[in-house]
């Protein structure tokens, strides 16, 4: 995440949360960045520089106006006039980075070789609440590379519990008895 997309995304954080709407900007900002990143075309329309301005912030506004909160629109179209439109996806980061401290929300990915049945996620979560002490947004991620086991990953701190590490770990254990 670039600088520009954690100062932008931070201000619009503390904008909402001082006006109540964190969680509503949150998934608003989610679904607008989801339609950008779907349709390149658009995207590129919005960030070339030989359209005037005035021009790509009119086709925000016809797109967006009475869609979403006036705060993510002004905010898409501050962006479209500073050149840094590609910097939506960083800022919903940075946004939803601010709103989990604020709200004591640790993201939490498990990697398995199968998906993970609705209750083997459920207890997976209720499990990693109990022992955390606190919310966790949970993702689930395949991988049949991992073999089995699971890997989770909670905010940079990885868990590695899958047979390709524990055989990874075994051959090298052997590799140094050998020596």
């Amino acid at each position: 995440m670039t600088e520009t997309a954690r100062m932008y995304g931070g201000s619009l954080y503390d904008l909402a949360a001082e006006e109540g709407l964190d969680e509503r900007i949150l998934g608003e900002l989610d679904g607008v960045t989801a339609l950008l990143n779907g349709d390149a075309e658009y995207l590129h329309l919005l960030s070339i520089p030989s359209i005037p301005k005035k021009e790509r912030c009119a086709l925000l506004d016809e797109a967006f106006r009475g869609q979403v909160h006036l705060y993510v629109l002004n905010f898409m179209k501050l962006l479209c006039e500073k050149g840094a439109l590609r910097e939506l996806p960083g800022c919903a980061r940075a946004y939803r980075l601010r709103y989990n401290e604020a709200h004591g929300i640790l993201e939490a990915t498990a990697v398995s070789a199968v998906p993970l049945t609705a209750e083997q996620t459920g207890r997976l979560h209720e499990k990693l609440e109990k022992v955390t002490g606190r919310h966790i947004d949970l993702k689930t991620k395949v991988e049949p590379a991992v073999l089995g086991g699971i890997r989770l990953d909670i905010e940079g701190t990885e868990l590695d519990g899958t047979v390709r590490s524990r055989l990874a770990g075994l051959r090298s254990s052997i590799a140094a008895a050998t020596l």
